[in-house]
């Protein structure tokens, strides 16, 4: 008779099996119904809906964690086992995926020939709508790999007035995608859509493409049609977005600075005006070094001390001689947040010389990086490889819906991102922003939170601000506020949060 060990082990060699095949929507028909019983038992499978499991990890300290990452795939599965080729996402969501939203719905809408007209419930409060319509072939398109979906223009055509209201983002970064008028034409001309074409002509007037919205109105009324253009969100936005950006996320981040930037300003202090020197300054920087240095780490989850902190600004830490100091991964995080700090002060030395902040951050990021993780490479845990440059995967974030954008789009938005930085009058939103935006962003597969506030930090310096220290015990008001940024568009709650501590630090 099999042990126990032996029947688990069986059961996860099952599991592995499925995984190396591709699939993440595992049915209750792939195992025998003891493998099942074992494998729930043991936190290796979770369930999605009845009959439906996603894999997951025994150690994570909430089921949550896993869902965004699986969300997207666990759906292709299903989707393509409830109908085949036969579905589409709605043109709402496929509009929002088209401008670069993977975020997690509340609910799915798909449609398909064979949809049941009701909603399915899945974990964590979300559910897929399935509308039952026939399809047509401007629908089969596909957004990623496997995600069916409306092409950019049919999504356009399609989607209904509402829609500009609720998700004014999304709409202005799709419209700015469309490179040529021909593609919204097209579908324009061939339904005889003149309402539609009103609306689209508005749009893109509203968002500066007037030679766009003039095209469509002239071949419209050439064809025959009577159109008059209407715009359909509530009010215009004062920056300019660009045609032929590389990727969506670009004017996704332009449109967010410009929408958030105010309420940074209404919600952090003005500087006391009783700038250090750049001695007192680098002391200053020394004297909290510990601090600043314990709560960072921790907020990452590694288990630090001031004693350890101490035994590596001192040089006291051997990972050649102390087999503890050689083991001890969060050893390695402290020695690299040391070194990094060091190249932060070298960057704000810079910076209170007369350096412009932006362009500093620009030129020295990469190496406070390095730095971070130079002693992972020293023990072998990573390869220089890996410090090479930004990520070459795509990365998830446990607990967030918020989906960072793909390793593409990543080497798109980091120049746009500095040029957002480099182009900010105001400090306080260079340093709230500037945080937000890299993690927002997550050029890195790890260190993006240090790093994010090694920038603020750098930010707040430039403008005469002291070194702020985001506390541990605060990490849930910390991790909820940068949620409400990322996921609803929110950046009050996080300009709010860092002000208090700004406030306390003057």
């Amino acid at each position: 008779m099999a042990t126990p060990q032996e029947k688990l082990a069986d059961a996860l060699e099952a599991l592995r099996a499925l995984q190396s095949s591709g699939v993440t929507a595992i049915r209750t028909s792939q195992f025998r119904p003891a493998q099942l019983r074992l494998l729930l038992a043991q936190g290796f499978l979770r369930q999605v809906m009845r009959g439906w499991y996603i894999a997951s990890r025994p150690e994570a300290r909430d089921e949550s964690e896993d869902w965004p990452a699986v969300f997207w795939p666990f759906c292709i599965d299903y989707l393509n086992a409830r109908f085949g080729d036969q579905w589409s996402l709605s043109p709402e969501q496929s509009l929002s995926l088209h401008a670069g939203n993977a975020r997690v719905p509340a609910q799915l809408l798909v449609r398909a020939p064979r949809g049941r007209n009701k909603p399915t419930p899945l974990a964590h409060g979300a559910s897929i709508m399935e509308l039952r319509t026939e399809l047509t072939p401007s629908e089969h398109t596909e957004i990623s790999p496997g995600l069916r979906g409306y092409s950019l223009p049919a999504a356009l055509v399609a989607v209904p007035p509402p829609f500009y209201k609720r998700n004014p983002t999304d709409a202005r970064i799709a419209l700015s995608q469309i490179r040529d008028a021909a593609d919204i034409l097209a579908p324009l001309l061939d339904g005889g859509r003149s309402k539609v074409a009103g609306r689209l002509a508005g749009a893109f007037r509203n968002i500066g493409q007037h030679e766009m919205a003039e095209k469509i109105l002239a071949n419209m009324r050439a064809a025959g049609y009577q159109v008059s253009p209407v715009d359909p969100f509530e009010q215009s936005v004062p920056v300019a977005l660009r045609l032929r950006e590389p990727s969506p996320y670009c004017n996704r981040l332009r449109l967010m600075w410009q929408q958030m930037r105010e309420a940074v300003i209404s919600r952090f202090p003005m500087p006391t005006g009783r700038q250090l020197g750049l001695d007192d300054f680098m002391a200053q920087m020394d004297a909290i070094y510990t601090e600043d240095a314990y709560h960072s780490l921790s907020i990452e989850a590694y288990r630090v001390n001031s004693v350890l902190i101490e035994r590596v600004r001192s040089g006291e830490w051997n990972p050649d001689g102390v087999e503890n100091d050689r083991e001890a991964r969060d050893a390695l995080a402290a020695r690299g947040y040391w070194q990094a700090f060091q190249a932060v002060k070298r960057s704000v030395a810079q910076v209170l010389q007369g350096a412009q902040s932006g362009e500093v951050a620009e030129g020295r990021h990469h190496e406070w990086h390095r730095e971070l993780f130079a002693p992972a490479v020293v023990a072998g845990i990573l390869t220089p490889v890996d410090l090479a440059g930004y990520r070459n995967d795509q990365v998830y974030l446990r607990g967030s819906l918020h989906t960072p954008p793909n390793k593409e789009a990543v080497r798109d938005c980091m120049p746009t991102f500095f040029e957002l930085l480099q182009a900010e009058p105001n400090a306080a939103v260079r340093a709230v922003l500037g945080h937000f935006f890299f993690v927002y962003i997550h050029p890195y597969m790890d260190g993006n939170g240090r790093l994010a506030r090694f920038l603020m930090n750098l930010m707040l310096a430039s403008g005469g601000y002291a070194w702020l220290v985001v506390p541990v015990q605060q990490r849930k008001t910390y991790m909820d506020a940068l949620e409400a940024a990322s996921v609803g568009g929110d950046i009050e709650p996080f300009a709010a949060f860092l002000g208090d501590l700004a406030r306390q630090e003057e």
